[in-house]
């Protein structure tokens, strides 16, 4: 009995704070099964996460190897090595023709511990912040859980589902933003927006006193056209990107941020108190990685032979629907003609077909039921296998 009692107290006392309950990140979750499946024998066609198959640029490997043998791997300051701060202000002239001083950029744990300094250093809890739907969870997910209210803007084919100046202002007018986050190319659609439509909707936002936050995670895979920084539109606009997509470097964890100059200080404080510095290994990598640029377009190649791949061959499969793939590594299809429930979809294609994909619902709460996306950062082997095994199975 008093063993009973003293467990209902300590439940109470650890009961999981209110900021805690936000939905899972789905696409964890059809990994684990997938493993699952691998662990009794299976062979599984990995198209739900957005990891690429191929690994870091052997610059980025090397310069680590050498930090290793080197000895000592020490705090950096929290706003990032010097060096790797200049070589990414350098990235911006040669990729986009636009100077950023290394003063304004911040080093960041991925483009995850981006999105919390951008969040925590621009809003206050009960700001309201848009995102688009169909859109990346965790930008809903992280507001919820700092005490934001994301505003969800539904973008639709008409805008080839890039959000509009007209529909951020609509948004405004009801009740008012404190800020939007846009992403170029999108996750999970693939979808960019033009230079001329993002300059229109940062002109909507910054007139209406709306702050702008770009995530830019999958530039340089671009297909259809040039991506375009935010940061050669405006100095006041947050700009996240991460080494994570083009430079294959997902669990190095290291990414960055361009700021506008007022918030350097208060992120810097931010990050003293949140992490001291980012792993000092993964940012020397970082930094050898822009040298690996040859390797890197190479892989983007393979990714372009993916794409034209699925978007051949999955009409034949049976889905002929899904929306434009301009950059990125992901095809967002309609699976609406079989069924209205894709997540129930994605677990039995993982279940009889063995292709691991991602239910459209984790990226989209109102109309995700009707759509799966697929990654296609494997290999164009795996790719054209995925088309025949889905092909079987849709029959």
């Amino acid at each position: 009995m008093h063993d009973a009692t003293l467990r209902n107290r300590l439940g109470q006392w650890l009961e999981p704070s209110r900021r805690s309950d936000v939905p899972p990140f789905m696409v964890m979750d059809v990994m684990a099964a997938a493993a699952r499946i691998e662990a009794a024998g299976g062979h599984v066609i990995h198209m739900e996460v957005g990891q690429p198959a191929a690994g870091a640029p052997s610059t980025a490997i090397a310069a680590a190897h050498a930090a290793l043998e080197a000895g000592r791997i020490d705090y950096t300051s929290a706003l990032g090595i010097p060096g790797l701060r200049e070589r990414i202000g350098r990235h911006y002239r040669d990729a986009y023709g636009c100077d950023v001083s290394p003063d304004r950029i911040v080093v960041t744990t991925g483009s995850s511990g981006g999105f919390i300094l951008a969040f925590l250093s621009m809003f206050e809890p009960g700001d309201r912040v848009a995102v688009t739907v169909p859109g990346y969870p965790p930008y809903r997910h992280i507001l919820t859980a700092l005490g934001c209210e994301p505003v969800l803007i539904e973008t639709t084919n008409e805008t080839r589902h890039a959000l509009t100046g007209e529909a951020l202002l609509a948004a405004h007018r009801k009740m008012p933003l404190k800020g939007v986050l846009v992403g170029s190319p999108a996750n999970p659609t693939g979808t960019m927006m033009s230079r001329e439509a993002l300059a229109g909707l940062m002109a909507a936002a910054e007139d209406a006193g709306i702050r702008f936050i770009s995530d830019e995670i999958y530039h340089g895979l671009d297909y259809a056209f040039p991506a375009v920084t935010a940061a050669a539109l405006s100095e006041h606009a947050l700009v996240i990107n991460s080494f994570s997509k083009y430079f294959c470097m997902t669990g190095w964890r290291v990414g960055w941020m361009v700021v506008p100059e007022i918030l350097v200080r208060p992120i810097e404080r931010l990050q003293q108190n949140l992490s001291i510095s980012v792993p000092s290994l993964s940012q020397i990598a970082a930094e050898a990685a822009f040298d690996g640029a040859a390797e890197m377009e190479t892989i983007k190649h393979g990714y372009q032979e993916n794409r034209r791949i699925l978007i051949e061959g999955l009409p034949k499969a049976g889905l002929s629907k899904f929306l434009p793939a301009d950059g990125a590594f992901y095809l967002y299809a309609d699976v609406s003609d079989f069924t209205s429930d894709s997540f129930e979809f994605a677990k039995q294609m993982l279940e009889q077909a063995r292709v691991a994909a991602t239910p459209g619902v984790d990226f989209d709460p109102v109309h995700g039921r009707s759509f799966i996306r697929f990654s296609y950062a494997r290999s164009p082997g795996e790719m054209r296998e995925a088309v025949d095994r889905i092909a079987h199975w849709l029959k």
